[in-house]
């Protein structure tokens, strides 16, 4: 019954929304795929009145999607949560503009997979050397595993036959995220942007899961 329920109220929630709220929708799935070099699925929810739309104030607004490639980051599944949003929406062209420095909540999900592409990539490779490099007296990375929530990475240094696989803590301090290596007592600051402040970040089911917020600009 109380499935039935919910069913029923979901239902009555998207006949409630106004063809602006699912105009919007559509603006802002179109905005975010420009951003990204590739998206498997993505799912968008607005909450908000047409009257709001027109003044340009959204009370929530809701993604989740999966498969991601945002600048060749790869991640599994992103969820961004934001309320009280300000937007700029032209009806006429369906153009579509956030209002700047408005804080966004976002939980990212990273595979062995996507983390293995991503630092063995040509662009993002130097930050797999600066972490061999820092914490483990290596000059690349061979390999990454994650296997039984533990981040474990294989350095590879040249005239160097014992490249064995190391288990690197991962923690989040102060907004940061950082790498450690117990047995060389080192530890790595992982580069992000400054308006990026990392809440927490665990291994769960051998994914990389991080929590996050960050100001939103354009």
């Amino acid at each position: 019954m109380e499935r039935n329920l919910n069913k029923g109220m979901i239902s009555k929630r998207i006949q409630d929304k106004g063809i602006l709220a699912k105009l919007l929708e559509h603006g802002v799935k179109i905005l975010v795929i420009k951003y990204c070099k590739k998206i498997g699925s993505i799912k968008i929810d607005i909450i908000a009145s047409s009257i709001q739309i027109i003044k340009g104030e959204l009370q929530k607004i809701n993604i989740i999607a999966e498969d991601i490639n945002y600048k060749d980051l790869l991640f599994d599944r992103v969820q961004l949560e934001a309320n009280q949003i300000g937007i700029k929406f032209k009806l006429k062209n369906k153009e579509l503009n956030f209002k700047n420095n408005q804080i966004i909540k976002f939980k990212l999900s990273l595979s062995e997979n996507s983390l293995k592409t991503v630092l063995l990539s040509k662009n993002w490779s130097w930050i797999g050397a600066r972490i061999c490099k820092e914490i483990l007296n290596k000059e690349k990375i061979e390999d990454v595993k994650l296997r039984n929530d533990k981040l474990l990475i294989k350095g590879y240094k040249k005239n160097m036959t014992n490249n064995q696989v190391e288990q690197i803590n991962i923690k989040a301090e102060k907004g940061k995220i950082y790498l450690g290596n117990k047995t060389s007592n080192k530890t790595f600051q992982v580069p992000m942007e400054n308006k990026i402040y990392i809440e927490t970040i665990n291994i769960e089911n051998n994914l990389i899961k991080i929590s996050a917020n960050s100001s939103l600009s354009f």
